[in-house]
C-alpha cells in the first residue's frame, strides 16, 4: 500500500496531497478491470470513471475532468487518437497517457502528437504503467522502453495551462485510416 503523498505548509506541517484522479479508457473488460486492480490499493490515485468506446471518453472526460486519462487507441465508435484530440479540447488540464497494444513508431508518434504526456504498450504495463502514471504525474514524458523508435520528434506536452503549442498532424487516426484493432495483449 502506498503512502499518500504530501507536502509541507508554512509552519512545516505535512499536508496530504489529493490522489490523482484517473479515467480508464479501454474496450476490453477484462483489461480495464487489470488496470483498476493495479490502482486499488493506492491512496496516491483514484480510478473515478471508466470508458468502453471513444466517444464515451470523450464525455465523461468533460463531465468528470480527470487528472489523468490512460487511453486506449483502438476503440469504438471513435479511436482513441481523434478522441484524444476532442479531450484536449474539452478538459485542457487532464493529462494523457495512452495505453495500447500498438507498437508501430508512427502511431506512437501521432499519439505524442496529440498532447499526450506518455505512451506504454499493453505487453509492457504490469511492469511500466504505475512507472508512466508516476512520471505524467510530474509532468514528465513516458514511452514504453520496449519501443524502438526515437520519439523526441514528436510535439513537446503541452504547457501548464493545457495548451499544445504544435498543431497535431492527422496523418495515422485520420478519418481515412483505421487504427488496428486485435485482442493478443497478454497480462498477468
Amino acid at each position: 500500500m502506498s503512502k499518500t503523498p504530501s507536502l509541507l505548509d508554512s509552519s512545516g506541517m505535512l499536508l496530504p496531497l489529493s490522489p490523482t484522479r484517473i479515467l480508464v479508457v479501454d474496450d476490453f473488460a477484462p483489461f480495464r478491470a487489470f488496470v483498476l486492480s493495479l490502482f486499488a490499493e493506492s491512496t496516491e490515485f483514484k480510478v473515478i470513471g471508466e470508458a468502453a468506446d471513444g466517444l464515451e471518453a470523450v464525455h465523461t472526460a468533460e463531465q468528470l475532468m480527470p487528472d489523468l486519462i490512460l487511453l486506449d487507441i483502438g476503440l469504438p465508435t471513435l479511436n482513441g487518437i481523434d478522441a484524444a484530440r476532442q479531450i484536449c479540447q474539452l478538459a485542457p488540464d487532464s493529462k494523457i497517457l495512452f495505453l495500447s497494444q500498438e507498437s508501430s513508431a508512427d502511431v506512437v508518434r501521432e499519439a505524442l502528437s496529440v498532447g499526450a504526456m506518455g505512451y506504454v504498450v499493453k505487453v509492457d504495463a504490469g511492469d511500466e504503467l504505475l512507472a508512466a502514471v508516476q512520471a505524467v504525474r510530474q509532468g514528465k514524458r513516458f514511452v514504453s522502453s520496449g519501443l524502438t523508435g526515437n520519439f523526441s520528434d514528436a510535439a513537446e506536452p503541452p504547457t501548464p495551462d493545457g495548451r499544445q503549442l504544435k498543431a497535431a498532424p492527422r496523418s495515422v487516426a485520420s478519418a481515412g485510416n483505421k487504427i488496428p484493432r486485435s485482442r493478443e495483449a497478454q497480462f498477468d
